[in-house]
């Protein structure tokens, strides 16, 4: 086996008139692989693409170096698939629902119950896999979910959103049990989020997609190397044309909070330029500190070159 669990090659998925997915190229190595972008971004079609469940207009992919073309049903045979909305079937108890995938899978009645059991138990859900799952919390979807996606001991799952709306607790529970799947289980996986700190928290290496292309990939300790200063700042006076300086100058300026920026400055200036930036509009820095970068730096810049 390759060292990459899925490979698309030049992938177009048109709905319409509107590519989703636009002349995509992609690897996702083994491990944890964030697929990050803004909702719209395109990255539910690339993950339904991957498992053959849409077929793309043009290009080709790759999974556990099968081709989605040619073996769509062997692939999803080692596939687990976590989907963004909920796939319950009402009526059902969690611990039949998950027993009922698992023998979908391919699994006998009486291991599939026993699987059932003991992934309900991993994620959580133990002491309620009696209970109907239409009763279940949007947290407990959320888990009977990702059971359902282990339950046939895959090869490589597929995570959309898979923190959506959990509350805190829940989401940092379920971001833990993610990371043991990967970690320690040795499975790899794909999380695709809009959340940058879920992925940051995870994964090794991401995919950045905006408006359905691909705008940065690779490993997050190399992505976040950065190519020049980053500097947080806190202005007071003309703040807005103060940013609108900085911007023409193309420093990448991003707001954090109501009083708080963080900059990019090219390794060719430094803090003097923030300095007579700020002077020559007429405002004062009353805050200055240099700082390391961070997935949010990186996804900043990938937008900013779209």
């Amino acid at each position: 086996m390759s060292d990459s669990v899925a490979i698309l090659d030049r992938v177009g998925v048109r709905y319409g008139t509107q590519w989703a997915l636009s002349d995509v190229s992609a690897v996702f190595p083994a491990g944890a692989v964030g697929l990050l972008g803004p909702n719209g971004a395109g990255k539910s079609t690339m993950l339904k693409a991957l498992l053959g469940l849409i077929k793309p207009d043009s290009g080709r992919i790759g999974v556990l170096d099968l081709d989605v073309a040619v073996a769509p049903l062997d692939i999803r045979a080692r596939v687990g698939y976590m989907p963004e909305s909920d796939a319950q079937i009402p009526g059902m108890t969690a611990v039949s629902f998950v027993a009922y995938c698992a023998e979908l899978s391919g699994l006998p009645a009486a291991d599939a119950m026993q699987r059932a059991h003991e992934v309900l138990y991993y994620v959580g859900l133990g002491e309620a896999r009696y209970r109907n799952v239409e009763t279940y919390s949007t947290g407990m979807k959320q888990r009977i979910k990702l059971a359902q996606a282990l339950v046939h001991d895959p090869d490589l799952l597929l995570l959309d959103e898979p923190t959506n709306g959990m509350d805190p607790k829940g989401r940092e529970e379920m971001l833990a049990l993610v990371r043991d799947i990967a970690y320690s289980r040795h499975i790899s996986l794909i999380l695709s989020s809009h959340v940058m700190p879920d992925v940051e928290s995870v994964c090794d290496a991401v995919v950045v997609m905006n408006r359905g292309k691909v705008v940065m990939q690779g490993p997050i300790a190399s992505l976040k190397k950065p190519t020049g200063h980053i500097f947080e700042v806190r202005v007071k006076g003309n703040r807005a044309a103060f940013v609108e300086r900085l911007r023409m100058q193309a420093f990448e300026c991003r707001e954090t909070d109501a009083d708080e920026f963080r900059v990019l400055v090219p390794a060719t200036a430094g803090p003097e330029q923030l300095f007579a930036s700020a002077a020559q509009v007429g405002a004062q820095v009353r805050h200055l500190k240099q700082s390391v970068p961070t997935l949010e730096d990186v996804f900043a810049e990938a937008m900013g070159e779209q």
